[in-house]
């Protein structure tokens, strides 16, 4: 039976419209009602992250004073899965061998660079041999995302000044992804030269730089056959578009200085505080070049004093770089180099670009500047530590052991509690 709905008389119909209007006026709307307060951020403690490249874990110690040992986290979690799909796909098992014998020194490179999120609860790091940026929450140690580059090897990465996006070279696919560093979406990519390498962002976080370094795994390294290292130049694109605003190639700009013996394959790089000059080291070179931003040229070249010792056989060099590591004091006074197979570190003054006291130092492989920007800390990754130098005496201050392999040194946060994920 088909129910009647049931009809008031118009005269009441009218009256319980109106009492509804009345009580709608007294309801509480749940739309407008103000939102639950945010929760109050986690107070966080500033940190160095210190890259393993062949434990696959990353040291956490303190960012100034006594730079003591905070945790380590495996920054592998997911090895077995990873080297399944490897061993199940013959390009990528070729590449992965190549990767050890390679620029691995006949390890696998597991880390490569890191950064924090800006909340401080995850680590984000590209890892070379697996081909991906991964971010690691720093409480659990569990994977929260992963981002497999295109091509076959990640390499160096840059965070942007506002911390919310990472940019990270593909080596073998000449190309940069810029990634938000919370999600791991992609936000843009664009084209580099040959092995591209550095990054840096510049301008505020409006333009990034990227160097490529050409094909630094051959032993064609006699100066007459430096064609055969690729297209190697500077890349800026625009952050915003992420197209290409301007290429550099610094062959051009070396031979106007009068030095075409240079390579110019530009490695680690660091710009004054102001941005108008740019000093950077080059493939098979002690020392140190500097860049008139504005002038678009060469404007000094500092050669540095040679380790006796080190052999003068380029194809000995770990991937053709004879020094690899920069840093620059806060105040742009200093620049502390790493003379990686010269096996000592040494801190620059600017104006005149002398050398202070040679700091002994096993295969320093990066160079960075301590929370307090009183210290350039670098990692001696033939010595398995972390040793920082202080920038006004030029004088070692601490030394800190660390895992196999050292090499990327990263300023990070952690929350002031912190305290590692257990060993998975």
């Amino acid at each position: 039976m088909t129910p009647v709905p049931l009809r008031l008389p118009r005269p009441r119909r009218r009256a319980a419209l109106a009492v509804l209007a009345a009580l709608a006026l007294v309801a509480p709307a749940p739309l407008l009602t103000a939102p639950a307060p945010a929760a109050a951020a986690v107070p966080l403690q500033e940190v160095m992250f210190v890259g393993n490249n062949w434990d696959g874990t990353a040291d956490v110690i303190r960012a100034r004073g006594d730079y003591a040992k905070l945790g380590r986290i495996n920054v592998i979690p997911d090895r077995a899965a990873r080297l399944r799909e490897i061993y199940l796909n013959p390009i990528r098992l070729a590449y992965f061998l190549g990767i050890r014998q390679g620029p691995g020194e006949g390890h696998d490179q597991f880390v490569d660079d890191m950064y924090t999120t800006p909340d401080g609860s995850a680590v984000v790091v590209s890892r070379p041999s697996f081909a991906d940026v991964v971010s690691i929450d720093l409480a659990t140690g569990a994977l929260r995302w992963r981002f497999p580059v295109s091509g076959y090897r990640s390499d160096h990465m840059a965070v942007s000044p506002d911390g919310t996006r990472v940019a990270v070279s593909a080596s073998t696919s000449n190309t940069v992804h810029v990634l938000d560093i919370r999600t791991g979406t992609q936000l843009g990519s664009f084209g580099a030269g040959d092995k591209p390498h550095e990054n840096i962002y510049t301008d505020g976080g409006t333009r990034l730089w990227n160097m490529s370094i050409g094909e630094v795994n051959t032993d064609l390294d006699a100066p007459w056959l430096d064609w055969t290292k690729g297209d190697r130049r500077i890349t800026v694109a625009d952050t915003s578009t992420y197209q290409v605003v301007k290429v550099i190639d610094m062959r051009d700009r070396l031979d106007a200085a009068g030095r075409r013996g240079l390579s110019d394959a530009v490695r680690p790089a660091v710009f004054t505080p102001d941005g108008s000059r740019l000093y950077f080291q080059v493939s098979f070179f002690n020392g140190v070049v500097e860049y008139d931003v504005a002038t678009d040229r060469i404007t000094r070249v500092a050669t540095l004093p040679k380790n006796p010792a080190t052999s003068e056989d380029r194809t000995t060099w770990v991937n053709d770089s004879r020094h690899h590591g920069l840093s620059m004091s806060p105040d742009g006074a200093r620049i502390c180099v790493a003379g990686t197979m010269d096996d000592y570190a040494t801190v620059l003054d600017r104006a005149t670009l002398h050398e202070g006291p040679l700091v002994p130092a096993s295969k320093p492989y990066w160079a960075t500047v301590s929370g307090d920007g009183r210290d350039c800390v670098i990692s001696e990754s033939g010595a398995d530590q972390v040793t920082a130098i202080n920038f006004a005496t030029g004088q070692k201050v601490a030394s800190v052991p660390v895992g196999d392999h050292p090499q990327r040194v990263r300023i990070g946060h952690v929350p002031q509690d912190w305290t590692p994920p257990a060993a998975g």
